[in-house]
């Protein structure tokens, strides 16, 4: 197929984009590229790849592009709710504006597969699973965009939404700040880290299962279209005590200390079933304790001192 991926170069993207060139599709990526750096390098070699320098709200680049495209997946966006706090602006025009944008621009017979987040949520109630039917609760700006993109989305007819947990794993254009990765790299590279509300919940995902979970929408498009699907690790909802107790099994030197005061800005506190996603026979193949695995493995080679002179 020919795939049209906004924001391809980040985080998600650039583990999605050789998968896809891999398996034989043509993908053509449009990301301003502003960090000038190399996480799609090895995708060059592929006939099928065009980078396209350019911004997803560029509407003038979407009527050129979205076209020419059998499926499209709009993954630029502003991602986190601190860095939405920082640039609401930019939150509202990139992470719902050029996906509602887009969307208008499809036909049914193209595929959109939307990921959103499961944040949307925002606070569960207390043992009681979250599932697609569970009211949308978003509780910062992050959440509200990507609810507003994906009401888009749907909407369409031609779209899947991929409510994705909080995503964990090593990847080309690699993030710390993810609470797996970061707990992570504090038990590797502290050997400690103090917790506000550590009974707080929610659910965690590898980011290649994310990939086999585009990969599987694709595919099972005709019987999935116009409906959300929670992709996540259902072995793992869990508490941050509970993910630090599970990061000590491997590093045994780690402390984790839970702050008699304070709290954590983002509020999130769910549990999440993935059983709908599961009964279309979507599986995911990671662990959270070969997620962490592999982290230690890669923090071996990551140093995070760019302002330090040591």
């Amino acid at each position: 197929m020919k795939i049209l991926i906004t924001g391809g170069a980040g985080y998600i993207g650039s583990v999605l984009i050789p998968t896809l060139l891999e398996h034989g599709h043509d993908v053509t990526v449009l990301d301003t590229f502003d960090r000038g750096t190399t996480e799609l390098a090895d995708s060059c070699r592929y006939n099928g790849f065009e980078p396209v320098k350019g911004d997803a709200r560029d509407q003038r680049l979407l009527d050129e592009l979205v076209p020419r495209a059998d499926v499209l997946i709009p993954l630029a966006a502003l991602v986190g709710a601190p860095l939405c706090k920082q640039d609401p602006i930019t939150a509202t025009t990139l992470n719902q504006d050029a996906v509602v944008a887009l969307v208008k621009r499809t036909s049914r017979s193209q595929i959109v597969v939307y990921p959103t987040t499961n944040s949307g949520y925002g606070v569960g109630e207390t043992g009681k699973f979250c599932t697609e039917e569970t009211p949308l609760k978003p509780i910062s700006l992050y959440g509200v965009t990507k609810c507003e993109a994906e009401n888009s989305v749907l909407g369409a007819g031609n779209g899947v939404s991929l409510r994705l947990a909080t995503v964990m794993g090593m990847s080309p254009r690699m993030r710390i700040d993810l609470l797996v990765n970061d707990f992570t790299w504090r038990a590797v590279t502290d050997r400690a880290v103090v917790i506000f509300e550590g009974h707080f919940k929610r659910n965690y995902i590898h980011v290649r299962d994310v990939v086999k979970g585009f990969e599987h929408a694709i595919a099972n498009h005709g019987r999935m279209k116009g409906n959300a699907y929670n992709l996540g690790l259902s072995s793992a909802n869990l508490s941050k005590l509970e993910l630090c107790a599970i990061i000590k099994e491997q590093v045994p030197a780690f402390n984790y200390l839970e702050a008699p005061i304070g709290e954590d800005p983002d509020k999130r506190d769910y549990i999440v079933s993935n059983d709908k996603l599961e009964a279309t026979g979507w599986q995911p193949d990671w662990s959270l304790q070969a997620s962490i695995a592999e982290l230690i493995r890669g923090y071996r080679m990551l140093r995070n001192s760019r302002y330090a002179n040591v």
